[in-house]
């Protein structure tokens, strides 16, 4: 499947580096750098699949030698510590054929053109013969400082500064993925990137409600092998296939995408299950729907026609209990239109015990009539015996005496609960009334000390107003 990657590195001279050297590598050429004197020639290397310059249109001729821009460039820049050139480094669909791959690439460097003034390198890079062979990408180096008509002219800050550098990554970051997906969509491809973290993309897909995708998300990434870690892990793969045996992987962070693709691909097999379980009852509650609104249509009661959905479901499933496998809703009502009422589910019933126009029956009444399809059935050989009205007859009474018994049972039962609920209330009310008594008890002793604290006080007023041998004395 598709996989999206896009990462920004600098080219810096205070970690060793030269976008001289860099270029070289990355296009297989030869390149002669001016400022250091030195020639970094790269042409045995393979799998340079294209490589191509896109500068502005109003840039000077010069700049698509890269030998004259990338000199340039060093030379531009004074410091000891300057970064000298950008690098993009993209993951192509491998699904696209070489065509559509320098497409791809070329598009998104004339976007970096366009939106920063640049000069963009570019160079695609193949697979190597032995890794990965979906592994193709590509290495786009743009200069930092925009190109004019005089040539290169000041930094491109944007990228730079810490207010707008993590915004414009974000943006080239989504163009991207955009990018891809219609190159894709031109293809034919299936497949879709997305540049979001997963768990922006789980939430997506569950507030959209596609739980497998979501299931599918709920993930951890997977941590980065390298290349050292990934050759030691593929010449284990390979042995292990040369001599039969289960892979194991050698290293810790090995184990730990091997462990983590093991894990997603369990998912996935779990989420293709679901999917099928809910197409099969998917399937069934719509045969069973359509089977009821057949059969009701006929003019069946909803009892009749409850039961030949439930034989269509049952049919759909692969468990039709002797029904033909090429039954549908017209089957299933012409075979109860030829049962007619006095064999269907109200055989023996009188025409006012029969389902009428009006209010649905509750669920107990449902109950009834269930046992009375039972004893319909254990009175049929008895009316195919005598081929008469005597056993039919029988068999009404016997339903009749059901019915009044499970009314009976049924009233017996609702007496049984008032009274256990009456008794209940007269336990509580009985508990209650010593707590209620209790109460009243401690409010009047209440009451009483309240009264004889207000007459103590008014005695003691009293006390403090008496007049005394030099005057009067007020109590404070």
């Amino acid at each position: 499947m598709a996989s999206y990657h896009l990462s920004v590195k600098t080219v810096q001279r205070s970690a060793g580096r030269s976008a001289t050297a860099a270029v070289a590598y990355r296009a297989a050429e030869r390149i002669a750098c001016e400022r250091e004197g030195r020639v970094h020639d790269y042409r045995a290397k393979q799998g340079v699949e294209a490589s191509f310059i896109v500068a502005p249109e109003d840039a000077p001729t010069w700049v698509h030698d890269r030998q004259a821009l990338w000199n340039a460039a060093e030379a531009r820049e004074t410091r000891s510590n300057s970064v000298t050139a950008r690098e993009w480094e993209l993951a192509l669909p491998h699904e696209l054929d070489a065509g559509g791959r320098r497409l791809l690439v070329e598009s998104f460097a004339r976007e970096l053109v366009s939106r920063y003034g640049v000069a963009a390198d570019v160079a695609i890079h193949a697979p190597h013969r032995e890794g990965d062979q979906r592994n193709w990408h590509a290495h786009v180096l743009t200069t930092t400082r925009a190109l004019t008509r005089e040539g290169l002219a000041d930094k491109t800050r944007a990228l730079d500064a810490k207010q707008t550098g993590g915004a414009e990554i974000a943006h080239m970051r989504e163009r991207w993925a955009e990018m891809q997906n219609r190159a894709l969509e031109r293809a034919r491809v299936a497949e879709r990137v997305d540049h979001r973290s997963l768990a922006v993309q789980r939430d997506e897909a569950r507030s959209l409600g596609h739980e497998a995708q979501a299931d599918n998300l709920d993930r951890a990434p997977e941590v980065k092998l390298g290349s050292v870690v990934s050759a030691i892990e593929r010449r284990e793969q390979r042995a292990a296939e040369r001599e039969e045996r289960e892979y194991v992987p050698l290293t810790e962070r090995g184990a730990q995408v091997h462990e983590a693709r093991a894990t997603r691909s369990l998912f996935a097999e779990l989420a293709r299950v679901r999917d099928a379980l809910r197409e099969k009852v998917r399937q069934r509650a719509e045969a069973a729907r359509e089977t009821y609104q057949h059969v009701r249509e006929e003019g069946a009661n909803r009892v009749r026609a409850g039961l030949a959905a439930l034989r269509a479901a049952a049919e759909r499933q692969g468990r039709g209990h002797g029904l033909a496998q090429d039954a549908g809703p017209g089957r299933e009502a012409a075979h109860y239109a030829q049962e007619g009422p006095q064999h269907g589910l109200g055989a023996g019933l009188p025409a006012h015990d029969r389902e009428q126009p009006g209010p649905e029956r509750s669920l107990g009444a449902e109950a009834i009539y269930e046992r009375l399809e039972a004893l319909r059935e254990r009175a049929r050989p008895g009316v195919e015996q005598e081929r008469g009205e005597p056993a039919l007859e029988r068999g009404i009474d016997k339903a009749r005496e059901e019915l009044a018994r499970l009314r009976a049972q049924d009233g017996s039962r609702a007496a049984q609960s008032h009274e256990t609920i009456r008794e209940r209330l007269r336990g509580v009310l009985d508990r209650a009334k010593p707590v209620a008594a209790e109460r009243e008890e401690l409010g009047q002793e209440h009451a009483q000390e309240r009264q004889a604290h207000r007459e103590h006080e008014a005695e003691r007023e009293e006390h403090c107003l008496k007049p005394r041998d030099h005057g009067i004395s007020y109590g404070l």
